[in-house]
């Protein structure tokens, strides 16, 4: 039996022999078998996860895999619907919140579009995520950590590159009091010295203790920032292990992941 079989047969067997259990006690953040519907569409199959604090994951699967369904699932988004499972953070249950709620327990998502409110300064935008109670870094903390953002800060939002629109919404997830930071495609459409720059800022988080998942189709830069690793197929767990784990293994990344 394969290395990839092997890792499939032990979560597998997991799951079915109950040992994927609540572990609010000892582990940070847990995703307990998780199962999200978008209408009668099942996308989500029974995923499970767990990270320690300051830990990141890098979440893979090729396209349509259920990687950013499981995001949203884990940010209680409506859509997709999670109808089974358990999600706790820092000993929290998370799994009948709605997703304000659980934005003020500390789940900060960073979607894809990026969502930069058109009209705003650099700084209104950043401003406008701190209304609300649960509040995080304070914005000059943020320019600190993002130099680019302090030289733009009187300049509208839209107007931005691409690379520094990404900066603005991680900072903006940062302006709130963030435990978990959800990050879909950070670096899609980015130059490489942009990601680097935004690697860099993934590293600093971590240094802080904020524990974050990733999503990203650029496999090797996530995996190098990585500490685990959970591969998805059609909305099942592929793979769970270290970040390293994937790396070494071509068998898994040829399988999986198509590198």
């Amino acid at each position: 039996m394969s290395d990839v079989e092997n890792g499939v047969g032990e979560v597998q067997g997991a799951v079915a022999d109950g040992a994927i259990t609540r572990k609010s006690s000892d582990m940070f953040f847990h995703v307990d078998d998780i199962h999200a519907y978008y209408g009668e569409s099942y996308i989500v199959q029974g995923i499970s996860l767990e990270l320690d604090k300051g830990e990141i994951l890098a979440l893979l699967g090729r396209n349509g895999a259920g990687k950013t369904s499981a995001l949203r699932a884990i940010a209680r988004t409506d859509n997709p619907e999670l109808k089974q499972g358990e999600i706790w953070l820092d000993g929290e249950p998370l799994h009948n919140m709605k997703v304000h709620e659980a934005a003020l327990a500390g789940i900060q998502l960073v979607p894809e579009d990026r969502r930069i409110i058109e009209g705003l300064s650099v700084e209104e935008n950043i401003q406008l995520a701190r209304v609300a109670n649960g509040h995080g870094w304070e914005i000059e903390k943020i320019y600190s950590h993002f130099p680019r953002l302090a030289e733009r800060r009187k300049q509208d939002g839209v107007t931005l590159s691409g690379g520094e629109q990404q900066m603005l919404a991680i900072a903006r997830a940062l302006s709130r009091d963030v435990k978990l930071l959800l990050l879909d495609e950070p670096y899609e459409g980015l130059a490489p010295v942009i990601v680097e720059e935004i690697e860099k800022i993934l590293k600093e988080i971590k240094e802080v203790g904020i524990t974050t998942i990733i999503v990203e189709q650029n496999v090797v830069a996530a995996l190098k920032l990585a500490d685990k690793a959970v591969i998805l197929d059609t909305g099942l767990v592929a793979f769970s292990g270290s970040a390293q784990d994937v790396l070494d293994s071509e068998e898994l990344r040829q399988e999986y992941l198509m590198i």
